[in-house]
């Protein structure tokens, strides 16, 4: 077990990830992947050798075994772990997607060129759905592989002694599971933690759904308060008035029965008189 390989995974994984994220990929790294490779093997390594019945009929003994470990736990479980944590590996691949398109736009039009992405591990776009889509699909993961345990083994988990009456058995026989205990134990809990991380993969969706939702909504909010642009009023000319503005600086003298109009102040702006 590469456990370098491991942990650089893991923060590469954490890194894109949001609180729940983390604490499920903590209790998938910690409670169910080392806790099936540490204890896994020894609890289930003598299933087959040790599963005894009363009885000495070819091929009874195989025939039984299977009827009641139709698929091993062990592979059931590597199985589940294998297809839980490959769609967070598909988010890691569409940030490196992202990198890729960015260094090749900035190759292509200098370095000081608009940017395609403000932060390429933002959960924006497409990455966002990448996201939420790889929630989903480990929520039904595990959901289905937790209908398999209920179905195959009929919720028995490990009894004391199993009745079989399978061909080429002579009759009804009585086998023996080597531990049941420990094994019935052991089951139990990859099933809570299995519950564990859908109900985090759960929360962490209506996470970010309601915060996607709440960034619409402020959105729309801010759009529908903006202040709308009203053009400046202009002055009309008219026949008496020949002036093309009037204002404050503006005074008009009586000069021997003529008026003139004479700008005590300069304006803004030049005027032209006709």
């Amino acid at each position: 077990m590469n456990w370098a390989f491991l942990q650089s995974l893991l923060s590469g994984v954490n890194k894109y990830s949001t609180a729940f994220g983390r604490i499920w990929l903590s209790v998938v790294f910690i409670f169910r992947l080392m806790v099936f490779v540490v204890a896994a093997e020894k609890v289930w390594g003598d299933e087959q050798k040790d599963f005894d019945c009363n009885t000495r009929q070819p091929g009874c003994h195989n025939v039984c075994y299977d009827h009641f470990f139709p698929v091993s736990h062990c592979r059931l479980w590597a199985l589940q772990l294998i297809f839980v944590t490959c769609p967070s590996l598909l988010v890691v691949l569409h940030v490196a997607y992202r990198n890729d398109r960015e260094r090749k736009h900035c190759l292509k039009h200098g370095e000081g060129c608009t940017r395609l992405y403000s932060d390429t591990g933002k959960k924006r776009g497409g990455l966002w759905w990448t996201y939420f889509f790889s929630l989903a699909f480990k929520m039904s993961v595990d959901a289905v592989f937790i209908f398999l345990i209920f179905y195959i083994y009929e919720a028995a988990f490990f009894p004391l002694v199993v009745k079989c009456s399978e061909d080429p058995c002579p009759n009804e026989v009585d086998c023996f599971i080597a531990r049941p205990t420990e094994k019935r134990m052991f089951t139990y809990f990859m099933l809570v933690t299995s519950f564990v991380c859908i109900l985090l993969t759960l929360c962490e969706m209506v996470y970010l759904l309601g915060k996607r939702c709440g960034e619409c909504v402020g959105k729309r909010h801010a759009i529908k308060h903006r202040t709308p642009f009203v053009m400046p009023a202009t002055i009309p000319m008219t026949k008496l008035d020949k002036s093309v503005c009037k204002q404050p600086g503006m005074e008009k003298i009586d000069s021997g029965g003529s008026e003139t109009e004479t700008a005590v102040s300069a304006p803004a702006y030049s005027l032209a008189v006709s």
